[in-house]
């Protein structure tokens, strides 16, 4: 292509050509594309054999001849290729079109073909080509009709102005409809972008959620079997009967794991259809409470307030952040109390874990920095609430979460810095 270049081109134009020369133009791959045949041969034969017709009634143009049907001819093949290279197409159908109305040859349908072209390239992106295209034959006509019908048959005056309004407002008319189906266009493109992304968002947010509950269920369920699998081994044969009972605590909490698991399993087996058990809430603390037992935490839960029915997302959302709590202090904690504090008011729920401590590893860092703490600030900040994790000035650890109630106001999501001042007021 670099080489079909002209050098005057390459001199004069310099950097103009490179842009606008449509022999510059890349075509798009062909590649799994098929060449519109059907359509172009059906447009070809109706401008050759429309222009026959449209002849008859205008004898003071020239008759068609051979040059002419060429014209005609070659504008409709050029259509074959208007997906390929629409700017080179609609600036070759109008420069056809443009040859045929200087020879004289009578109007018809020859304005479809110029018509398609500059459509394609308008479609393509080429706004300015085609208004080229379009403007340089009306240009073309009205020099003709004005100009040099001196010289070029069959004109012996000037052509009637309302023969050039006609031509303008045609020329007008195309470039309007073009642009109104390429917004049209755009603007289809625009909202199904958008709707992919809604879509991409939506199924990041729900493989978000289905990770946090396998997260909650297991990590809770798996640290209870943790350490009654240990106290099972110690004891095993020093006091078996103890050891049975830790047995059968990890029967119980693997039991429930997977329960839990299979429920959060068949929302995605049955996406859509209601949920065919109640998602936990508040109302499951005592089977929490014992569990913890189970794995020699003792928890004293404590109401205050005037509790009323929670929405479905707040009550999980509690309940989840109290497991994951109790679940941290079973793992990370060596003290062997915890201290739940739940606060109803008017505006929002309240919740606080405690536990007396010390840390027992290093993967409890009161920072936060685990998958426990990211899901709990997580569930409350998609609700807009704030959870704040940090240790005690007496040496324990606490976790303080504030879920505002619909209709209450509550601090933007997000919000969920630790304060020492505010862990130091709870104090």
């Amino acid at each position: 292509m670099e080489n079909a270049r002209p050098p005057w081109a390459r001199r004069c134009l310099g950097p103009v050509w490179e842009r606008w020369s449509p022999l510059r133009e890349e075509p798009l791959s062909w590649a799994g594309a098929r060449l519109p045949w059907v359509s172009t041969v059906l447009v070809t034969l109706f401008v050759t054999i429309g222009s026959g017709f449209a002849a008859h009634g205008q004898p003071d143009r020239v008759p068609l001849d051979a040059f002419a049907r060429a014209l005609l001819v070659l504008g409709g093949v050029l259509l074959l290729l208007r997906h390929r290279f629409p700017r080179t197409v609609a600036l070759g159908t109008a420069a056809s079109a443009a040859v045929y109305f200087a020879a004289g040859y009578p109007y018809g349908p020859v304005f479809l073909t110029v018509v398609l072209g500059a459509f394609g390239a308008i479609l393509a992106g080429y706004r300015v080509v085609a208004w080229c295209a379009l403007g340089g034959l009306w240009g073309t006509h009205l020099l003709v009709g004005h100009w040099l019908y001196r010289w070029l048959p069959p004109h012996d005056g000037p052509a009637p102005w309302a023969d050039e309004l006609f031509v303008a407002a045609w020329t007008a008319a195309v470039l309007a409809v073009s642009e109104l189906v390429r917004v049209r266009r755009e603007r289809l493109a625009r909202v199904r972008a958008e709707r992919a992304v809604a879509e991409r968002r939506r199924a990041d947010e729900e493989r978000l959620r289905i990770a946090r509950e396998l997260h909650d269920v297991l990590a809770h369920s798996i640290s209870v079997i943790n350490v009654q699998a240990g106290v099972g081994l110690a004891l095993l044969d020093s006091d078996p009967e103890q050891a049975r009972a830790a047995l059968t605590t990890i029967k119980a909490a693997s039991k429930e794991a997977l329960g839990e698991v299979r429920q959060v399993l068949d929302t995605l087996r049955t996406r859509g259809d209601a949920p065919r058990s109640p998602a936990p809430g508040l109302d499951r603390l005592p089977e929490l409470t014992e569990q913890a037992g189970g794995a020699g935490l003792a928890v004293d839960i404590t109401t205050e307030g005037d509790r009323a029915a929670l929405p479905p997302g707040t009550d999980l959302a509690a309940f989840r952040i109290v497991q994951e709590a109790l679940t941290n202090i079973v793992r990370h904690s060596g003290s062997r109390t915890a201290r739940v504090r739940l606060r109803h008011t008017r505006a929002a729920l309240e919740i606080r874990v405690d536990d007396d401590g010390p840390a027992t590893a290093v993967t409890g860092d009161p920072a936060g920095g685990g998958n426990g703490l990211v899901g709990m600030r997580e569930r409350a900040a998609a609700l807009g609430g704030t959870v704040e994790a940090g240790p005690r000035p007496d040496g324990g650890f606490r976790v303080l979460a504030r879920i505002p109630l619909a209709g209450a106001p509550g601090r933007a999501p997000g919000a969920d810095t630790v304060t020492p001042t505010t862990m130091e007021e709870e104090s």
